[in-house]
């Protein structure tokens, strides 16, 4: 892998003070802003232009928009890729635009996006740490796009399992969420209150405020008092109001809710 000169993910006390600076706007959905932190080193180095499509393809997830300079982004950094951990870990940011994009309804990629993540699958070895969040992704398209519910829980249980390994607090706090709303669709409440529970607390814990309202309405779901729940989305009413707006589906969950 190409020298980098960040470390760590931002989210510790011995991180590398531009990875922290990153994590702090990407955590207050400004990702534009986190982006071009990382604009001249990411001409150069690979795992800085990853970063910085990264940023811009969570971006498109959470707003819907800025699709162009994801897509540019993903090019700089396909070309600086050049071995086959940059590579996978490339294909997999490629497979999730494309999914964002299939999800959102912007433009049906469902192709492109599953054959993007083969490719991530067949570039990163078996217990690579990108291994997780591709597990995770593989997850998402099997969950959402063609709605095998079976097929999503062994994915998210693989990425639990990886990301349990590799010490990696954000994603648990995904698989945790999705692993939650799984239970929660055959109607296992205590398993899912478990589960949105620790997602919420991890991304309490990790200042992850862009994620925290969706935490939050997630865990109102499965919470039986009505009027814990409603704390529960009105708190969520509140960060997202905060935030702009974003992620942007969460507003019509939060209307249906209320």
């Amino acid at each position: 892998m190409a020298h980098s000169a960040m470390s760590g993910s931002g989210t510790t006390a011995g991180d590398d003070p531009l990875r922290t600076a990153v994590w702090r706007l990407r955590s207050r959905a400004c990702w534009t802003d986190a982006a071009a932190l990382l604009e001249r080193l990411a001409a150069t180095d690979a795992d800085a232009a990853l970063q910085r499509a990264t940023l811009l393809v969570e971006r498109c997830l959470y707003t819907e928009h800025g699709w162009a300079a994801a897509e540019d982004a993903l090019r700089s950094a396909e070309a600086l890729a050049h071995d086959d951990g940059e590579r996978g870990a490339a294909a997999c940011e490629r497979g999730q635009l494309a999914y964002a994009s299939t999800l959102l309804g912007v433009r049906d990629r469902a192709d492109e996006a599953r054959s993007a993540l083969g490719r991530a699958a067949a570039l990163l070895a078996p217990g690579a740490p990108g291994r997780a969040l591709l597990d995770f992704r593989r997850g998402l398209m099997a969950e959402n796009l063609a709605d095998s519910p079976q097929a999503a829980r062994a994915a998210y249980r693989r990425a639990h399992a990886g990301a349990t390994a590799h010490a990696d607090p954000l994603l648990l706090s995904f698989t945790w969420r999705h692993l939650a709303g799984l239970a929660l669709r055959e109607g296992e409440l205590t398993e899912a209150r478990h589960g949105f529970a620790e997602s919420l607390r991890i991304r309490e814990e990790l200042g992850y405020l862009v994620g925290t309202a969706p935490a939050l309405a997630s865990l109102a779901e499965a919470e039986p008092d009505p009027d814990t729940a409603a704390r529960l989305r009105a708190e969520a009413g509140r960060l997202f109001r905060l935030l702009g707006g974003v992620p942007t589906w969460l507003a019509d969950h939060l209307a249906t809710a209320a």
